[in-house]
């Protein structure tokens, strides 16, 4: 299996390791049952911590004995091949001890038991600061010019959780020049998606087997793209609470969610790009999708920090990260989504880029959309905005007539509340923009009418007051604000009250864009008070739709994005009653 001779090429497909954690003797049942849930989930390979439960203060060789037995039972009851690690603690484990003990430990193992392990982990710390140490390792391991028969093979590793070493190249060439290594190993906390990139790209330049991986949220694009950039393995937990690094997915979350097994080397990618994305239904949406289409694409977060003292460096900070992700010779990027606070930004970079933009995204001042065709020696790349056009069509179902004449108010003046106003205006509606900030309300009423106007349309928006909503004898009223929106920081705020609902006409219908949750607290008040309503999941899939047929040129399967999304998100309100 991934047990290579020394030298060989690397495994023809890259690896799924499931890294696992006994505790205390009366956990090895345990441990042993979810060896089987790994093989049965997909794992290709298991790696066994036992620096949880060895120290090197064993004290007497009787205890010595029992806790070499122990470990040796669950490396033989192991049903997939294994890496043995014993992790320092200055690199992230918990050992402490001396280095002597734990290589003596090593050699015991791998000379005694019956299914040895597949590899030995080591740190290049370790290996490199003795000469007696690095004798001792070669001992265990198999090697060019090794007089023992040794079938564990040696990873030498190094790791850093605080960010990219300095010397990191340094490190990897020095690894990679050691004749007992038959795989190299690199793993530090990205600090941004270009350290991710980094990761992704040492494999093409070492001369061993090489395990590259960027800690944390930002190097999730690391393990996923694993596969694709031929790396030798990847690491996932068997669930969230027994991952062993930060930004480490789960075993379903990469072999299901991202179908990891149809990642490779021609493998197009995509991505929701934000801040922060880490709950995003995009992912689930999108990946579904392909498999549905047999689309050979991923879909993935790709985060993008902000600096909210300095609006200026946020800028260039997107604007740096997606040109290196475009410009990136085997990334292969061809779409991706914006969400805030990037849409904006978007906009802004494809005019300095000189970019194809869509009279929508010009009109509304943002997108959340690029697609990047990959023909001819120059991409082309285009910017659009889906929002207004799928707010536009669930609008029209729920009023169940024509816009116009109609009266539509709008919460709010951020990037939703400019596509609501794009959608509803050209129409023959009225449109009223009810924001808290009049200045910020009537410069939309503004920008909106400028667009339409420059596109040959006429409409009509004005700006209110918001103390005015219980007046506004609107047919539909829509929620353009982030308040409701689960994880934000007015999760259970609804922008109007019970008395607003009620002043307004019994017949207006209540629309919030906010799709998780599914019911809101504005269209729990607006039930409530027995007025129809709009639930933001709708509009969610048909903007992720008109991404998904602008990138692969086919039907997107609406009713599968609208029945797993609506799945999950019944998951995620059970789980947090549960919680409660």
């Amino acid at each position: 299996m991934p047990t290579p001779a020394h030298g060989a090429d690397p495994a023809p497909r890259t690896l799924v390791c499931v890294p696992l954690t006994p505790l205390d003797a009366a956990d090895d049942n345990r441990t042993i049952e979810e060896m089987q849930q790994a093989k049965s989930g997909g794992a290709d390979i298991i790696e066994l911590r036992i620096d949880s439960i060895f120290d090197g203060s064993t004290g007497s060789d009787t205890e010595d004995g029992a806790l070499i037995k122990r470990i040796r039972s669950l490396i033989d009851a192991c049903p997939l091949p294994l890496i043995l690690t014993c992790r320092i603690a200055s690199e992230g484990g918990d050992y402490d001890g001396d280095e002597s003990d734990r290589i003596s430990l090593f050699e015991k193992l791998t000379a005694a038991s019956k299914s040895p392990p597949a590899y030995l982990d080591v740190e290049w710390a370790s290996f490199s600061r003795s000469a007696n140490i690095a004798q001792k390792v070669r001992l265990c391991v198999r090697h060019p010019g090794q007089l023992r028969d040794v079938a564990s093979g040696l990873i030498l590793s190094t790791h850093d959780f605080t960010g990219r070493p300095q010397d990191l190249m340094r490190r990897v060439l020095a690894m990679s020049e050691q004749a007992s290594a038959s795989v190299v190993k690199v793993a530090f906390r990205a600090r941004s998606l270009r350290d991710a990139l980094e990761a992704l790209d040492l494999p093409a330049q070492t001369t061993r087997p090489t395990i590259a991986l960027a800690m944390g949220e930002f190097g999730l694009a690391s393990r996923i793209l694993a596969g694709k950039f031929g790396a030798f393995l990847t690491f996932a937990a068997l669930r969230s609470e027994r991952a062993t690094a930060p930004g480490q997915p789960t075993l379903s979350e990469l072999i299901d969610l991202y179908r990891f097994r149809a990642i490779g080397p021609s493998t197009s990618v995509y991505g929701v790009v934000g801040w922060p994305v880490g709950h995003s239904l995009s992912p689930l949406v999108h990946n579904a999708g392909f498999d549905a289409i047999k689309h050979d694409g991923v879909y993935l977060p790709l985060p993008i920090g902000v600096d909210e003292s300095d609006p200026e460096a946020s800028y260039l900070s997107f604007k740096a990260t997606m040109l290196e992700l475009i410009e990136h010779p085997r990334l292969s990027l061809r779409g991706v989504s914006v969400t805030m606070p990037h849409k904006e930004h978007l906009l802004r970079l494809a005019r300095e880029c000189a970019w194809s933009i869509d009279t929508v995204a010009s009109a509304i001042g943002s997108a959340n959309t690029l697609a990047i065709e990959s023909s001819g020696p120059v991409a082309n790349i285009a910017i659009m905005n889906t929002d207004a056009p799928a707010i536009s069509l669930w609008l029209a179902q729920g009023l169940g007539t024509s816009l116009s004449g109609k009266r539509i108010g709008i919460l709010g003046a951020g990037g939703v509340a400019r596509a609501a106003a794009y959608a509803a205006a050209p129409s023959g509606a009225t449109v009223v923009v009810y924001a808290r900030d009049g200045a910020k309300a009537q410069k939309l009423c503004d920008d909106i009418s400028a667009g339409l106007t420059r596109e040959g349309k006429s409409a009509k928006l004005v700006a209110a007051a918001w103390d005015l909503i219980p007046k506004s004898c609107c047919d539909a009223i829509i929620n353009g604000t982030p308040l409701g929106m689960s994880g934000g920081t007015g999760a259970d705020q609804s922008p109007m009250d019970r008395a607003a609902i009620e002043g307004c006409g019994r017949d207006t219908v209540y629309f919030d864009t906010v799709y998780s949750p599914v019911e809101t607290p504005l269209l729990a008040l607006a039930r409530g008070a027995g007025r129809r309503t709009i639930d933001g999941v709708g509009m969610f899939v048909e903007q992720a739709a008109l991404q998904f047929e602008t990138w692969t040129d086919t039907g997107a399967p609406r009713g599968l994005f609208d029945r797993i999304v609506r799945e999950k998100l019944a998951e995620r309100e059970s789980a947090r009653r549960n919680a409660s």
